[in-house]
């Protein structure tokens, strides 16, 4: 082999141990030139790199283009010739070769991590994924928690609840009235709105005879609605076949029923109580009973034997008269002014909605 030929034949022989003891003699002796000696010093570090990679055939090819233009002297650019001298080239060459070599080694070898990598990464999304999903219901928790902490509303006992009935308001502040034999033998009362928070109420007073109580719900600046109670509490007594209805809690959600007032009194002739032929069950005791104007006539408090179709309830009479002997009488504004009057049915229906409420009854 000459060793004028192209420099990176040389430096591919003698890496491969090829070269004859004459031409080793040769080399070394050319290799006495500084700048031959960077050179083919260069050309050997690059072949060794490649030695072995199985792309050594398309190297060489591109590493003989590149050298058959650097012996042309010339870069050949559409409409533009330009001379560059070959060490340009030789620099060019050197540094493109080793990028590609470099980054096609590195793909190559970093591939079978990439993978696990990518693997680990599903892996850990999927286990983030529940995590998250946890943390979102830790989260909706606790927003619950502190919205009953910022509301003040207490949660009802543990235990189960032992009776349950009806109240309604007497003012917008936390007053109101239900049967008294719902509230009688239990140790602690609440009321449940519609949406479902609970209100710890405490008993004011009651009459055990008439089965009226009043009761007060503890949370400070409480209010049951949005303004004022849109009923009145009528002094006298309903007519003979006045058309009364009632909204009640004989299950979870609120009942409507209707019908008229039979008798002016009640059972046995209690003069405090209406009969009505209206529809009730358990759980309505404590419900309001307003005429079609929107007058609040008094509260249910029992039902007759199952071959009856009576339904007694105490006149707003009664609870009038209760509510005078109370200490905190005078702090009580009943509404006065009726709001119901003028509007359909069904409106005043959703005007009663927040004022009207289960109570359950819990005893240990």
């Amino acid at each position: 082999m000459s060793l004028n030929k192209n420099i990176w034949e040389v430096a591919e022989a003698y890496v491969a141990g090829s070269l004859s003891q004459q031409e080793i003699t040769e080399l070394n002796g050319r290799l006495a030139s500084a700048e031959f000696a960077n050179e083919f010093n260069e050309a050997v570090d690059l072949v060794r790199s490649v030695a072995g990679n199985g792309k050594q055939k398309r190297f060489r090819a591109m590493l003989r283009d590149i050298h058959q233009k650097q012996t042309a002297g010339k870069v050949i650019k559409k409409g533009l010739n330009i001379v560059l001298p070959a060490h340009f080239w030789r620099t060019a060459a050197v540094a493109a070769s080793v990028a590609i070599l470099t980054s096609t080694i590195t793909i190559w070898s970093l591939k079978p991590s990439i993978n696990k990598s990518e693997s680990q990464y599903n892996n850990i999304s999927r286990e983030v994924k529940d995590i998250k999903k946890v943390q979102a219901q830790q989260q909706a928790t606790q927003n619950q928690l502190i919205q009953k902490v910022n509301k003040n509303l207490p949660t009802p006992p543990p235990s189960d609840v032992k009776y349950t009935g009806t109240g309604f308001a007497l003012t917008n502040d936390g007053y109101f009235v239900t049967a008294y034999h719902v509230i009688a033998d239990g140790d602690s009362v609440y009321i449940q709105s519609q949406d479902g928070e609970y209100f710890k109420a405490f008993l004011v007073n009651f009459n055990a005879e008439a089965d009226v109580a009043i009761l007060k719900v503890e949370k400070k600046n409480f209010h049951f609605g949005k303004g004022d109670v849109p009923y009145v509490f009528t002094g006298s007594k309903a007519t003979l076949g006045a058309q009364i209805y009632t909204l009640g809690y004989p299950k979870d959600e609120m009942v409507y029923s209707e019908g008229y007032v039979s008798a002016k009194n009640g059972y046995q002739g209690d003069e405090q109580q209406y009969t009505l032929s209206l529809p009730a069950g358990h759980g309505q005791s404590g419900s309001p009973v307003i005429d079609g104007k929107g007058n609040l006539l008094g509260l249910l408090t029992a039902v007759g034997r199952q071959n009856e179709a009576n339904t007694y309830a105490v006149s707003s009479k009664a609870l009038l008269e209760l509510l005078h002997t109370i200490p905190h009488a005078n702090s009580l504004r009943l509404p006065k002014t009726n709001r119901l009057g003028h509007m359909s049915r069904e409106s005043q229906i959703e005007k009663m909605q927040p004022y009207t409420f289960s109570v359950k009854v819990y005893k240990k």
